[in-house]
């Protein structure tokens, strides 16, 4: 490990915010609409800040007196998040002329929003993951209320806000607790402070639980999960895109540091918060979806069930544990992305539409639309030999090896019951009579995301050695540094 003078490390969070900067100024000034170069040139930034972080793979550099930190593990997270992101802002673009929210503001608070992302990835200090989180959570605040003009979008961003900001506090409580019990906010020295031969002081125990509470709220794990169908329904459905990626690799990727590193030897004690995290996420969005007649809610409680499946391989607190939440991630990442490709491409009489009863008869309108939709049902239902099958199998084995055998049966049986919604979509695409068939948007980025995302999802099963050895040196070189 190696501490390095300059601020090379977070090199790559320098790019994005100084192109949001420049992008922001850009937007002023500009005459006319800047939204479409804007867009572009916040998807050029992405690429740039996305080639730079391959740089020093194998080591782990730390800046900024230790608060940040850069290894395999934060690169690997750092690479979902940057696909995320641009993922959703290309789908956007199309979508937003379309409905006349061509606002520069967007690729702007995105780039902001992915900084923050980032940040709380590498963060190494409990300061650092706090500034980290707030950058993310303020610019998607405003995100969320970007449509203006529509109440609905405006509720989402007030319910968002405001529940928001009371995590925010639940876990700023907590870090303060555990501050004043450890004596430090360095991940390293909250380690060190805690992992003797004396038991840790319950004081530090109880600020782990209010952290960890703050952290479910982020990633929509049940019970923390109430803002999540609300938000995902109002807010207009690139937005939307983004919230149920990338803003989920990056607080997932946030607790296994925090867990792993700092926290690592009160492994017996967040190890049972987790796994009531992960049943009760895996019960609610299995069984809530089902009476979802709206296709955005239906992902809502969908996202709220794959948290559920991933903190099972969190729970399991080992490599290999770890090593199935970053595949399931990248996985999750394919299907969520080509899925709102889908719904973003949703339209009648050139308005969107977000009703499951509005794909009827798609599999004869729309055949390859269809198809598509059909391979990310099938594959979010975990069914072989779809990349979401991997998945699953990834984080079950891996509690399976912790000894948590019961925990790994109730996800199996969620998964299940979560077949029904996702099977539905299917029988209501290929066998519902179209009441007013579909004219989606014509729009090369939404085919190419759908295309790619399918063919990762279908063909996933002939090389998963590309994702998981990946993965399983990003998870070693975590769990290295504990």
């Amino acid at each position: 490990m190696t501490e390095l003078p300059l601020m090379l490390p977070a090199l790559p969070e320098m790019v994005l915010a100084v192109a949001a900067m420049g992008l922001l100024m850009f937007g002023v000034f500009a005459r006319g609409n800047a939204f479409t170069a804007c867009t572009w040139g916040a998807s050029y930034a992405l690429v740039i800040a996305g080639l730079l972080l391959t740089a020093g793979l194998g080591t782990r550099v730390e800046a900024f007196y230790g608060q940040f930190v850069v290894d395999d593990f934060t690169r690997y997270a750092k690479l979902l998040i940057l696909v995320a992101a641009g993922s959703s802002l290309l789908m956007a673009r199309r979508w937003m002329i379309a409905e006349d929210i061509q606002r520069f503001e967007f690729p702007v608070l995105m780039l902001l929003a992915t900084v923050g992302m980032m940040l709380m990835v590498s963060a190494n200090d409990l300061i650092a993951l706090y500034m980290g989180l707030e950058l993310q959570s303020l610019a998607l605040y405003v995100m969320a209320t970007l449509h203006r003009d529509n109440a609905r979008a405006t509720e989402a961003g007030l319910k968002y806000f405001v529940l928001g900001a009371v995590a925010s506090g639940v876990m700023l409580y907590g870090a303060s607790l555990v501050y004043g019990f450890a004596g430090t906010t360095g991940f390293a020295g909250i380690h060190a402070a805690i992992s003797g031969d004396a038991a840790a002081p319950v004081g530090v125990v109880v600020g782990l639980v209010f952290v960890v509470c703050g952290l479910a709220f982020k990633i929509s794990a049940a019970p923390f999960h109430m803002w999540t169908p609300d938000v995902y329904e109002g807010a207009p459905t690139p937005i939307t895109a983004l919230f149920a990626i990338a803003p989920k690799v990056a607080a997932l990727a946030l607790f296994l540091r925090v867990l792993m590193e700092p926290f690592q030897s009160l492994q017996t004690d967040w190890q049972q918060v987790l796994i009531v995290l992960s049943v009760l996420s895996m019960v609610v969005g299995a069984f809530a979806a089902i009476a979802q007649e709206n296709i955005k809610r239906l992902m809502a409680y969908s996202s709220i069930g794959h948290m559920g499946y991933a903190l099972v391989g969190m729970a399991s607190g080992t490599s290999e544990g770890v090593r199935g939440v970053l595949v399931y991630l990248t996985i999750y990442l394919f299907m969520n992305a080509g899925t709102f490709a889908v719904i973003l491409a949703m339209r009648q009489q050139d308005r969107p539409v977000e009703a499951i009863k509005d794909l009827a008869g798609l599999g004869r309108t729309q055949p390859l639309m269809a198809l598509a939709m059909a391979i990310f049902m099938f594959s979010m239902a975990g069914i072989p030999p779809l990349a979401g099958f991997f998945a699953k199998f990834y984080v079950f084995m891996a509690a399976v090896d912790a000894g948590l055998i019961l925990l790994a049966i109730i996800g199996v049986l969620t998964s299940v019951v979560s077949a029904f919604y996702y099977l539905r979509i299917v029988k209501v695409m290929y066998f519902d009579e179209p009441l007013e068939g579909l004219d989606p948007i014509r729009c090369n980025a939404l085919r190419v995301i759908m295309g790619v995302s399918a063919v990762v999802v279908v063909f996933f099963f002939l090389s998963p050695a590309l994702v998981v050895d990946s993965a399983d040196v990003a998870a070693a070189s975590l769990v290295a540094a504990r």
